[in-house]
């Protein structure tokens, strides 16, 4: 191998242990707020299948979803929260669950992915993948044209979708082993 590649492949391998250092150190320190974003043109051009806008912090966080930052998301609602370490919510919208949901408890933000097929067959990105049941991996995402299809008929799935920005939003925010409480 020339000296140039040992050199170049020296530097990459330094440059991905520091980044790696400073991404721990990081994710031990204050975390931001998620941001309220609008919503897209093409997220209003799909108003007929889309939530309504989300609201920020309008709806309170629920008492029995613990404390410190974390994601709530409360299956009876058809809601979640992005909380911030002050147990203030940053952002909260509503979701459009899957035909299984994870049971109420305590789980970690396990793997992310940027984009993907649905288990549906849409296309959809943002995925943050925090609980299984059933043999389904259960994860928040968006679809990428920004709808909200039902779930096909007679089949499991495990996406809990929501809007274009929300997807945007909770990405930003879920980082690996971030917490997720699910509620009621």
């Amino acid at each position: 191998m020339p000296a140039s590649k040992v050199w170049v492949t020296g530097l990459t391998v330094g440059a991905i242990a520091a980044v790696t250092v400073l991404a721990v150190q990081a994710n031990k320190g204050p975390h931001p707020k998620a941001s309220a974003a609008r919503p897209s043109a093409s997220a209003s051009a799909h108003a007929s299948t889309s939530p309504k806008p989300h609201a920020t912090a309008a709806a309170g966080v629920p008492a029995d979803s613990g404390t410190g930052r974390r994601i709530v998301y409360g299956v009876g609602e058809k809601r979640v929260w992005l909380v911030d370490a002050s147990d203030k919510a940053g952002r909260t919208f509503p979701v459009w669950p899957g035909t299984v949901s994870p049971d109420p408890g305590t789980y970690t933000v396990s793997v992310r992915k940027d984009a993907t097929t649905g288990s549906d067959g849409v296309q959809i990105e943002n995925i943050v993948y925090f609980a299984t049941k059933s043999g389904l991996n259960i994860a928040f995402s968006n679809a990428v044209d920004g709808s909200s299809p039902p779930p096909a008929a007679g089949k499991q799935t495990g996406g809990v979708r929501m809007a274009k920005a929300d997807g945007a939003a909770l990405w930003a925010f879920g980082t690996t082993s971030t917490k997720v409480i699910v509620v009621k």
